[in-house]
């Protein structure tokens, strides 16, 4: 008997060393290899009715997303495995090949996480970029242009002064000898590159051994890449290292050294579970750069960051003492909602050991700080929160919102933190932040976890340190936006002298087409994004058509050139296919006036003007046009800038409703459903009305 248990443990001894050998051995890669770009589709697509819309023989609206990422992400590995998702592999080809065939795209760009790729991914995203420009036919009128660069992602969550969030890099240029030779990131190595092997053997249960044992190369390949020394210009550092620039500062000097048109695209600011939940980005200003930074994604897949709520998670005292603050029309403090859940545990509510509980509770909430202090309460659900912590009652907001890292609450400031005049004059635009490959993917609300960052079931790879909220957090997915470039010509130039310019405008992600105009500037007209000294009375229009009702299915050349099968696992069976002219009414447009701190301590509050005109459409499908002028701005003598909001008739959307929530007979949430965990099945799309809308670029009016 002791014989065959000694054998038996034996046994069980050697098969787990086994098991625990293959694990480490898939881990590590060595039955791997790396992911390597295939062939690009062959272009250019037919033209149609997918193409960009054109008011005159050289003027065009064009559209599309400068935010796109691909397995070369390591993030987007792990979010795309059968474990958590199940989309597959993808590499910037793939990228391509939807950006055009499946979402019609007029232009795009990749922008893998620079902190996890090697000089040989970085260079198989260049040479697939320069492969997917090849295939758009003539270089004076592609069918779409592909532009490369990289995300620069600097996630210091501590103190506000060590976080400058996470920026898009982009280059005009993607010819040999026109790009750098290596990306430039914001720290030495990506978190996730350093995964223990076993655990990313472990990935091999549910993915394929193949596609885990490619990653787990991957992981030790880009571990292997030594950092580059300080002190060398960017230009005249060896070609395998990692570039490595701390703050903007450091990144724009090294885009100086290389000298290539480039811009910098900050995004995802009010994103709480990426960015300080404090956050300010008056403490950014001292490095904000113009040069590079004139454009800021307002709108993507995680969510809207557009509005100016002032709002607080915790106060705190002149003296340094905190406390839990008071809850506006729009935003309810935790530590309040903790409050209101002490009270409906008690035996009697009304009692004055009940009261003594919820002043013990709240201060024990206050000292540990939200989110954290929701794991005081282990037993509460997501329901009994009540949308604690969230912005509520917006359109698709961000997740645990940072009101001061807002859009608004940006441009409304005129100091920096030393108290020193700095303005940010940034244009507005839309993308999608995807990490499946996918470029554009808002132009149907039809496949929740293809075509959003949304995890199977809820289970999301997310920090541990939001307990309660992380589970939340997860259903704040979207399709993403746009950006709208007014421009010249199809080609890139025309494209980067738009975005360079400001007149560009971001949407939801349908096609609405926009044109908002000064039309008493010194020199007469002037567009969206234009920065104008003026001291009359300024006088503005702005149009808008709905976008084109879209019909189900693929175009025949979408299926000629992928083939039926790709078109499925691609594009989810659905493509940008409009029919007919029909186009969705615009029911209103709103007109956002902001005037700029002129001290240092003037409130950012009344400042911002939300809805400082509101504009009934007639809602037909027609169009739209409003002019109006503001008699103030003389009499104030102070500079104002000023953006429209054009809002298109509701429909369903994917996550139009983050709080999906059930109503009394007042009209007050008192139920809320996530889409999350049971809710979140593959197949259910969490739809629910909400308003499609558009987001133009301010127009400044500088008083002299």
């Amino acid at each position: 008997m002791l014989k065959k248990t000694l054998l038996s443990l034996a046994l069980l001894v050697l098969l787990m060393m086994f098991a625990y050998a293959w694990l480490y051995s898939v881990g590590k890669g060595w039955l791997g290899a790396g992911w390597e770009s295939a062939a690009v589709a062959a272009g250019p697509r037919a033209a149609g009715p997918t193409q960009s819309f054109s008011y005159d023989d050289t003027a065009h609206i064009l559209f599309g997303d400068l935010h796109s990422h691909t397995n070369y992400s390591i993030d987007a590995y792990i979010f795309n495995t059968q474990l958590v998702k199940g989309s597959g592999v993808v590499t910037p080809a793939d990228a391509c090949d939807f950006a055009r065939y499946c979402s019609a795209l007029d232009f795009w760009s990749i922008n893998d996480h620079a902190e996890g790729l090697t000089p040989r991914v970085w260079a198989d995203s260049v040479d697939a970029i320069r492969n997917c420009n090849a295939s758009a036919g003539d270089p004076g009128n592609p069918d779409m242009v592909s532009f490369v660069g990289w995300e620069w992602s600097n996630s210091a969550k501590d103190d506000t002064p060590s976080h400058y969030g996470h920026k898009n890099v982009i280059f005009r240029t993607w010819e040999e000898g026109q790009t750098p030779t290596r990306p430039i990131a914001a720290q030495p190595q990506q978190m996730l590159s350093n995964l223990p092997p076993v655990l990313t053997g472990l990935l091999s249960l549910t993915d394929s051994v193949k596609d885990a044992s490619d990653f787990g190369w991957y992981l030790q390949e880009s571990k292997a890449i030594p950092t580059c020394p300080d002190g060398v210009p960017a230009d005249k550092l060896p070609a395998d290292c990692r570039e490595v620039a701390l703050t903007p500062q450091d990144l724009y000097r090294k885009l100086d050294e290389w000298g290539f048109d480039s811009m910098v695209i900050p995004h995802g600011l009010s994103w709480g579970t990426t960015n300080p939940l404090t956050g300010d980005f008056r403490d950014q200003l001292d490095h904000y750069d113009q040069r590079y930074q004139n454009l800021l994604e307002l709108y993507s897949g995680h969510g809207n960051s557009e509005l100016f709520e002032d709002f607080l998670r915790i106060g705190q005292s002149g003296d340094g003492e905190v406390y839990c603050p008071a809850a506006t029309d729009n935003f309810t403090p935790c530590c309040r909602q903790a409050a209101v859940i002490t009270r409906l545990s008690c035996a009697e509510p009304t009692s004055s050991a009940c009261e003594q509980a919820i002043v013990e509770a709240v201060s024990a909430f206050v000292a540990e700080g939200d989110p954290q202090g929701r794991k005081l309460f282990p037993d509460a659900t997501l329901n009994d929160w009540a949308g604690c912590g969230q912005l509520q009652n917006s359109f698709q907001p961000a997740s645990m919102y940072v009101p001061r890292l807002s859009a608004q609450y940006n441009l409304a400031l005129g100091f920096d933190e030393q108290g020193e005049p700095k303005r940010a004059r940034f244009g507005l635009i839309g993308s999608s932040d995807g990490h499946q490959g996918r470029p554009g993917s808002s132009y149907k609300e039809s496949n929740r976890l293809l075509y959003t960052d949304s995890k199977d079931m809820g289970r999301e790879i997310i920090s541990t340190d939001f307990y309660k909220a992380d589970k939340e957090s997860g259903g704040f997915y979207y399709t993403g936006g746009l950006v709208a470039a007014h421009a010249q010509g199809r080609h890139r130039n025309a494209i980067w002298e738009a975005l360079s310019s400001r007149n560009v405008y971001a949407t939801s992600g349908d096609r609405m087409l926009v044109w908002f105009d000064l039309l008493n500037g010194p020199t007469g007209d002037v567009p969206m994004g234009s920065e104008v000294m003026q001291s009359d009375t300024p006088r503005f229009r702005v149009r808008a058509l709905g976008a084109f009702e879209q019909v189900p299915g693929c175009p025949d050349y979408t299926i000629a050139a992928l083939g039926a099968e790709r078109v499925q696992s691609l594009c989810g069976g659905e493509c940008y296919r409009p029919g007919g002219e029909r186009r969705k009414a615009i029911t209103r447009i709103e007109i956002v006036r902001i005037r700029p701190q002129v001290r240092p301590d003037e409130s950012i509050t009344p400042l911002i003007e939300d809805q400082w005109r509101v504009f009934a459409c007639p809602a037909d499908g027609a169009g739209c046009t409003v002019e109006f002028d503001d008699p103030e701005y003389g009499l104030s003598a102070r500079s104002a800038l000023y953006y429209a909001r054009v809002i298109q008739e509701p429909e369903p959307l994917i996550i139009g409703d983050p709080f999906d929530c059930e109503y009394d007979e007042r009209g007050q949430c008192v139920r809320r459903s996530y889409c999350v965990g049971a809710n979140a099945k593959p197949d259910n799309n969490c739809l629910a009305e909400a308003e499609p809308r558009a987001w133009t670029s301010p127009i400044f009016l500088e008083y002299p």
